[in-house]
């Protein structure tokens, strides 16, 4: 019965706030207070209000929502101790869905297939006669100029 009265209330202050607002030109603001000031008085029509009383003052709905807390404690430090012992944490589910993708496949499938044109490329060509050691210093060369463009 009280909180029939108090929402009654509540919703009154609220109707006549968004009258000030209304009268000040700001409707916009005026119908949402109004939007918000209805909800107490429907949650009395609806009968909301009287169930939330009924189960606030019993005792089995409080040893409900007590043990709603330790499932919900349990719950969050099963989950504390699995991530710091690292069991079944996601990295490593991760990991093994990695892994087991690499190995679904054929560990040949991947490589390019060179043929006979890996042969040619490999074997130094007759008209140039270069070191190898010229070879690789040029090489580096790049390497190091691309790595000093990037400040590396």
């Amino acid at each position: 019965m009280i909180a029939e009265t108090i929402c009654s209330a509540v919703s009154a202050a609220g109707l006549g706030i968004a009258a000030i607002t209304a009268y000040r030109k700001r409707f916009l603001a005026a119908t949402r207070i109004a939007a918000y000031s209805l909800v107490p008085v429907a949650l009395v029509m609806t009968g909301v209000v009287q169930w939330l009383a009924d189960k606030a003052f019993s005792p089995t709905a409080w040893v409900g929502v007590g043990l709603l807390g330790v499932s919900w404690l349990l719950f969050a430090t099963t989950r504390m101790v699995e991530r710091r012992a690292g069991v079944g944490s996601r990295k490593e589910r991760r990991a093994a869905n990695k892994a087991a993708q690499r190995d679904a496949v054929a560990p040949a499938a991947s490589a390019p297939s060179l043929g006979s044109s890996a042969a040619p490329a490999a074997q130094p060509k007759a008209g140039k006669a270069k070191k190898p050691a010229a070879d690789s210093g040029d090489d580096f060369s790049d390497v190091e100029a691309i790595l000093k463009k990037h400040g590396i």
